[in-house]
């Protein structure tokens, strides 16, 4: 039984999830990372590959049966940098280095699946990769494993993955289509004429035009997203159908010009052409209209984007085997994340699950990048079961 054998394990995975979250790694930096998941995978009897890029690694599990799906996991590997304070007892041994994010919960899920179905193998059709990906926090590690070959070396007809957030432990949210706001970081370019005064005065006029609510909802207000009455979980979420920008404008002077950048984060892809357009006709009616010299994006990531069947698919299982509330509906999108798990959803079919690490009891807030970022290490128990009873599904059914 995957329950009982998810069990079995559960204290090693802890241990390796206190290793990790003890010895973390920057992006381009996870060379202790991969040997630990490179020998664990191998002590399983898991194929590895760790030519594709960096440190990244993928492990190749046969099913001893013939037929089923060629189906791939994916779990992102990199730290962060900051010194946030940390409480556990096992907190980061390198300065300015913390795992701050969850990654090192994702790689204890991960290998937990890879061990729970390497010990059912002969009972498993297709093929399963476990894709190990460093550089997640740069957003460059899936675009690069891409570029580098990874899918001529692999080929699933799906691809999952998950992060742990700040839900109730081992609550699992997902929904069809985008999970995040469509993230894009914006560049205005005026005369060096314009003070730095006057260019944040303009920036502040921008700001109040362009962004969109609904009901004077405030989805900037990210802690609220496990809030029964306005989170992700309720259909009147205040997450949903929104425009909204970093408070204030950076403003400088370069090149003889003034510069103000900002990130915004708007839910609707189709209103992403409009925003270059509508700054520019702000300008143009301000008294700055003869000082405008361009506006651009200048960085502009994909966003989350799941498969509606897939999704609709993975829930019905979920369901029927935990039951109906061992996952929920997500009814909005997260604003300031975002994952690079996106560029492999271009290529490939696939869904990204959150999974919930709070626990309110005992005064732990998983809330990512943020001081005292914790985890109800329950969630690795919660993540390991049911996504290897997904998976298996997925490899053996019609």
């Amino acid at each position: 039984m995957v329950s009982s054998e998810t069990d079995r394990i559960y204290d090693k995975l802890v241990s390796i999830r206190r290793d990790l979250h003890a010895n973390p790694e920057l992006a381009g930096n996870e060379k202790r990372t991969q040997q630990i998941i490179k020998q664990y995978l191998i002590r399983l009897g898991i194929e590895v590959d760790t030519s594709i890029y960096a440190h990244s690694i993928v492990g190749i599990l046969k099913g001893g049966k013939k037929g089923g799906r060629k189906i791939a996991w994916r779990a992102d590997m990199d730290a962060l940098p900051g010194d946030f304070p940390d409480s556990v007892i096992f907190k980061s041994k390198i300065k300015g280095v913390q795992h701050g994010c969850g990654h090192d919960v994702h790689l204890a899920i991960g290998l937990g699946i890879a061990e729970v179905l390497a010990k059912r193998r002969q009972l498993l059709k297709g093929t399963v990769y476990f894709i190990f990906q460093p550089e997640e926090e740069t957003f460059k590690g899936a675009k690069k494993m891409i570029d580098n070959g990874l899918f001529s070396r692999i080929n699933p007809s799906e691809i999952y993955s998950l992060h742990v957030t700040a839900l109730p432990v081992g609550q699992i949210m997902v929904k069809p289509n985008e999970m995040f706001a469509y993230q894009r970081r914006i560049r205005i370019r005026l005369k060096n004429e314009v003070t730095e005064e006057e260019a944040k005065a303009l920036g502040d006029e921008i700001h109040s035009s362009l962004s969109r609510v609904q009901n004077h909802a405030k989805p900037w207000e990210i802690q609220h997203i496990s809030d029964s009455s306005t989170g992700l979980m309720n259909p009147n979420t205040i997450f949903k159908d929104y425009l909204i920008m970093d408070e204030h404008f950076k403003v400088y002077a370069k090149n003889n010009e003034r510069y103000l950048d900002t990130y915004l984060y708007e839910t609707d892809q189709s209103r992403l052409g409009k925003i270059i357009p509508e700054i520019e006709q702000i300008i143009k009616e301000s008294r700055y209209a003869e000082k405008l010299l361009a506006v651009s994006f200048i960085q502009e990531n994909p966003t989350v984007v799941n498969d509606e069947k897939l999704t609709e698919k993975a829930i019905a299982i979920l369901k029927k085997n935990y039951g109906d509330y061992s996952v929920a509906r997500d009814y909005g999108q997260v604003p300031y994340f975002n994952d690079d798990f996106a560029y492999f959803q271009q290529k490939v079919p696939g869904v990204y699950f959150f999974l919930g690490g709070s626990n309110a009891k005992k005064g732990i807030v998983a809330m990512n990048h943020a001081p005292n970022f914790n985890v109800d290490e329950e969630c690795i128990k919660v993540g390991v079961k049911s996504f290897s009873s997904l998976l298996i599904e997925r490899l053996n059914g019609k």
